[in-house]
């Protein structure tokens, strides 16, 4: 377990420069997924060996030992460097759990601060409703589940269709791509962005995400420029590109080496959606320009509660950007067709299979070592 347990502490820094490289070569919505991805696969494999690490040198410890009938002598014998490298790995963990709160809680704050700065949306079919909390509460011995589980799915299907419809309502509103409402709001700030939407709690109502405009931003594009624009932030909310970010901030709070993926994964969900909006208006001319100029306004005067792990046709390096709207659909980049590509492509999946396989293998020799260390305290008896 010694030394697969340090791979996926090493892989990562070969692995994300082939990440990079590979995303380059590929289409925008590719791109994305595998840059997504190989953080994703990466960071999971680090905690893993971090946890491995520290839980080797807990095991040592003599409550620890006791409380799971473990031979201590036996275990100090078979790895004796794991008490020196568990206690880095336990800080590592608490610093790395730390940062992940962290990290969750001023996105949640940002979202919220959006979320307080606009317009009540619409109601949605299935919604609370004010007067929900005054209903009457049934009697626990005419509650439903206190009859047979047939007559409560015959009574669910009968007396209450139209809870299941509302059911069914909420989750089409989160995942259709076009029930995504439109908040203008009247500022002078020029700006657009996609605000994910959130999932219903007790008490609290869900709601789909919504493309979040200002009338500055309006007023500073054509009405074609428009549509690109809000074809474009549209496509943020479809592919659910806030949690491509979400996980890429994550990762990069994991290991070092992941963090130069932020911004490649920035641009590629900026590209998606850029082609995705050329799709819908048919004209990517008119896309470039939309991008070009909401980008030119947003510099002027960005509006303040804009949250920051939010997707926006504004954001990213938009020369680049506009460039690749420029070209034509049938030009490919020339490194598609060499054996770069596939070369990349290999070296890549190698590096996450190996992560992976080596994770595995320190948890199983851990497994194992825990069984022998417990035959060890029966044979000591």
């Amino acid at each position: 377990m010694m030394i697969a347990v340090w791979a996926p502490l090493l892989l990562p820094l070969l692995a994300a420069p082939l990440a990079r490289r590979l995303a380059d070569a590929l289409s925008p919505r590719a791109a994305a997924w595998t840059l997504a991805g190989t953080a994703t696969v990466l960071a999971g494999g680090t905690l893993c060996s971090l946890g491995l690490l520290a839980a080797a040198g807990l095991l040592q410890l003599p409550p620890v030992a006791a409380l799971g009938h473990l031979s201590l002598p036996w275990l100090t014998s078979a790895a004796p460097a794991a008490a020196l490298s568990a206690v880095p790995a336990g800080l590592a963990l608490v610093a790395l759990a730390a940062l992940a709160v962290r990290t969750a809680r001023h996105r949640r704050l940002d979202l919220r601060t959006a979320r307080a700065a606009l317009p009540a949306p619409a109601a949605h079919p299935g919604d609370p409703r004010p007067d929900d909390a005054h209903r009457e509460t049934p009697h626990p011995d005419r509650h439903p589940d206190m009859r047979p589980p047939r007559a409560s799915v015959r009574r669910a299907r009968t007396e209450h269709p139209r809870g299941l419809r509302a059911l069914l309502d909420r989750a089409r509103a989160l995942l259709r791509p076009d029930h995504h409402s439109l908040a203008v709001l009247d500022d002078e700030c020029a700006d657009a962005f996609a605000l994910p939407g959130r999932l219903r709690r007790p008490g609290r109502p869900g709601e789909p995400g919504r493309i979040v405009v200002t009338s500055g931003m309006l007023r500073a594009l054509t009405a074609p420029e428009r549509a690109a624009l809000l074809a474009h932030e549209r496509a943020h909310l479809a592919g659910r590109h806030h949690v491509f970010l979400a996980l890429a901030e994550h990762a990069a709070a994991v290991h070092p080496a992941l963090r130069p993926l932020r911004a490649p994964l920035g641009y590629h969900l900026e590209r998606w959606a850029d082609e995705v909006a050329a799709e819908r208006v048919g004209d990517r001319t008119v896309t470039a320009r939309a991008v070009g100029r909401a980008a030119l306004a947003a510099s002027r005067s960005p509006w303040p509660a804009r949250p920051r792990l939010v997707p926006a046709a504004h954001s990213g390096p938009v020369p680049r950007r506009v460039a690749a709207l420029l070209q034509p659909t049938t030009a490919a980049p020339a490194a598609r067709s060499g054996t770069g590509r596939r070369a990349a492509a290999f070296a890549l999946a190698a590096c996450l299979a190996l992560t992976t396989a080596a994770a595995l293998d320190a948890t199983a020799d851990l497994h194992h070592t825990v069984e022998a260390a417990q035959q060890g305290t029966a044979t000591d008896r």
